[in-house]
C-alpha cells in the first residue's frame, strides 16, 4: 500500500524548522510564533493519517536504502503510533497556550528549542537504532536544559544547571551501555541486538541492562534519580512545564520500557520495576503534600504518576502495560490542564506559594475551574480519564495476586486527593489578596478547554483508548513479532 506520509515528516520538519526560525525572525517577527503551530498541525495531520496503516501493519521506514541490520530504521508500529500521536497533539495544544503566553523575547530561541524537543522525543520513539536512540535523547535533553533557562533568572539557571548536571550522567551511563553492548554483539540494530544477547554473558548483560536502567531512569524520573524534577518544572515557564509532563518524561519511559522489553528478559526487571516504582510513588506523593508552591507540588505528582506507570509496566501482563499506556495519556492531558491553569494562577497573583492563591478560584472562574477540574481528574476520580487509568491498574494488579500493592496505590491515592483539594479549597473558601485581577487570554481558555474536554470524553468513553492501546501493549509484549518486522522479514 503506498502512503503519501513517512514517519520521517516527524523527525525531519521539525529539525528542519528549528533551524529556520532564526532566519525567519530576522525577516519578521510575527512570523515566529506562527510556523511552530503550522508544523504541528501538519505533523498531527500526518500522525492521524498514518495512525490506521500502524495498527494493520507497522510501517517500517529505511533510510538512505540501507537495509536492517546496517542501516537505520524507523518503527512506526502499533506504540509509537499511539504515543508519537499523542505527543504531536499535545505538542499543538502547548504551542496554542504559548502562543500569548510566552512574549519575552528572543521568541525564535523558545521556538526553535521547542521543535528540537518535537524532534528528539518523537525520534526517541521511532528509532530501531540503540545508537540512534541516544542522539535524540541528547537533542532532547539539551532543548529541555535550555528551556528551563529560558527567562534568564537565577532560579531558572540554578534549574538548569542542576538539570544539566544531572542529565549528564543519563549520556554517560546510556553510552557506556552502548559502547559496552557493541563490544559484544557488533550491532547498532535493537532487534539484532535482541537476536545475539543469548550470546552475551549474564554478568555482562546485568551491567548494561543497570546502566540502561540508571542513565534512563533519570529522564523517566524515577526514584533517587528524579533531583532534577521540581526545580525544572517550577522554574521553567508554565507551558514548559506541561512539555516536560507530557511529552519528554514520556519519550524517556519509552525508551527505558524498549530497552528492557526488547532488549532483555522482563523477568529479570519485573520486580525491580514495581519496588522502584512503589518507592517514587509514595516518596513523591508524601513530598507533593509538603510543598508550599503550587509548581513544586505538581512536579511532585508527576514524579508520583510516573511512579505509577512504571508499577504498571512492571507487572508485565497485557492488561498492566495497557494500563500504562492509558496512565501515560491520561497524565499528558490533566498535568499539561493543570501546569497550564497554574501557570496563570501565578502569573495573576504574581506569586508561586499556594498561600498566595486564596480566593482566586471565584475571581478567575474558568482559569480555577480548568485547575479544579485537573485536580479531580487527577486524583482519579470518575467521570474523568484519570479513574479508568488507575482502575485498570488496580484490576491488573489484582489478577496477579499483588494485593499489598493495591493497598498502596490507594494509599497514595488518598495523600494525593489530600493536598489536590486543599489547594481547591483555597481557591474558593478563602478571601482574595490584594491583588489586580486581569483578564486571562483566549488562547489559554482555548487550551485549558481543549484538554478538558478530552478528559471528560475519555472519562465517559474509556473504551475509546483502552481499545488503541490494547495492541500497543501487545506489540510490546509480543517480541518476536517485533523482531521479525523490525528486521523487515514480515
Amino acid at each position: 500500500m503506498e502512503l503519501y506520509f513517512s514517519p520521517v515528516h516527524f523527525i525531519a520538519v521539525p529539525l528542519f524548522a528549528a533551524f529556520l526560525l532564526p532566519l525567519l525572525g530576522r525577516i519578521s517577527q510575527k512570523l515566529v510564533p506562527i510556523v511552530p503551530g503550522i508544523v504541528l498541525l501538519y505533523l498531527s495531520v500526518v500522525a492521524l493519517t498514518l495512525f490506521p496503516h500502524a495498527y494493520e501493519a507497522p510501517i517500517v521506514e529505511i533510510i538512505a536504502g540501507w537495509r536492517p541490520p546496517f542501516g537505520i530504521t524507523l518503527i512506526f508500529g502499533p506504540l509509537a503510533a499511539f504515543l508519537v500521536t499523542m505527543i504531536t497533539l499535545i505538542g499543538f495544544v502547548v504551542w496554542i497556550y504559548s502562543y500569548r503566553f510566552i512574549i519575552r523575547q528572543p521568541l525564535e530561541k523558545y521556538y526553535m528549542l521547542f521543535m528540537l524537543l518535537i524532534a528528539g522525543s518523537t525520534g526517541i520513539i521511532l528509532t530501531g537504532d540503540i545508537f540512534n536512540l541516544f542522539v535524540f535523547l541528547e537533542i532532547t535533553a539539551i532543548a529541555a536544559y535550555a528551556l528551563t533557562a529560558f527567562l534568564r533568572d537565577h532560579n531558572g539557571a540554578e534549574a538548569a544547571f542542576k538539570y544539566l548536571l544531572i542529565g549528564s550522567f543519563t549520556s554517560a551511563f546510556v553510552l557506556l551501555a552502548i559502547i559496552i553492548l557493541y563490544a559484544n554483539v557488533g550491532t547498532l540494530n535493537m532487534a539484532d541486538i535482541a537476536m545475539r544477547m543469548s550470546d552475551v554473558p549474564v554478568k555482562i548483560k546485568l551491567t548494561i541492562m543497570i546502566l540502561f536502567i540508571v542513565g534512563l531512569g533519570i529522564e523517566a524520573e524515577l526514584f533517587p534519580l528524579n533531583g532534577w524534577a521540581p526545580d525544572a518544572y517550577s522554574q521553567a515557564p508554565s507551558p514548559i512545564g506541561a512539555l516536560f509532563a507530557g511529552i519528554v518524561v514520556k519519550a524517556a519511559v519509552y525508551a527505558l520500557m524498549r530497552v528492557l522489553f526488547t532488549l532483555f528478559d522482563l523477568s529479570i526487571s519485573s520486580n525491580f520495576l514495581i519496588v522502584m516504582g512503589t518507592i517514587t510513588l509514595l516518596i513523591a506523593e508524601m513530598s507533593a503534600m509538603r510543598q508550599q508552591q503550587i509548581k513544586r507540588m505538581l512536579a511532585f505528582s508527576s514524579i508520583g504518576q510516573m511512579g505509577l506507570v512504571l508499577v504498571a509496566f512492571g507487572l508485565g501482563t497485557k492488561e498492566g502495560i495497557a494500563a500504562a499506556l492509558f496512565l501515560m495519556f491520561s497524565h499528558a492531558v490533566i498535568k499539561s490542564m493543570l501546569f497550564f491553569s497554574a501557570g496563570y494562577l501565578v502569573f495573576f497573583s504574581g506569586h508561586k506559594n499556594i498561600v498566595d492563591l486564596e480566593g482566586m478560584g471565584r475571581e478567575k472562574p474558568w482559569t480555577g475551574f480548568f485547575f479544579s477540574l485537573g485536580a479531580l481528574a487527577i486524583i482519579g476520580l470518575p467521570p474523568f480519564s484519570g479513574f479508568w487509568g488507575k482502575f485498570y491498574l488496580l484490576i491488573s494488579a489484582a489478577n496477579s495476586d499483588h494485593m499489598l500493592l493495591i493497598v498502596l496505590i490507594l494509599f497514595s491515592a488518598v495523600i494525593e486527593a489530600v493536598y489536590y483539594l486543599r489547594v481547591v479549597g483555597r481557591l474558593y473558601f478563602k478571601k482574595l489578596h490584594d491583588i489586580e485581577v486581569r483578564k486571562t487570554p483566549f488562547t489559554g481558555l482555548l487550551a485549558m478547554g481543549i484538554l478538558a474536554f478530552v478528559t471528560l470524553t475519555i472519562g465517559i468513553y474509556p473504551d475509546f483508548i483502552h481499545e488503541l492501546v490494547l495492541p500497543a501493549a501487545n506489540e510490546l509484549l509480543d517480541k518476536a513479532a517485533y523482531l521479525q518486522y523490525a528486521m523487515m522479514g514480515q
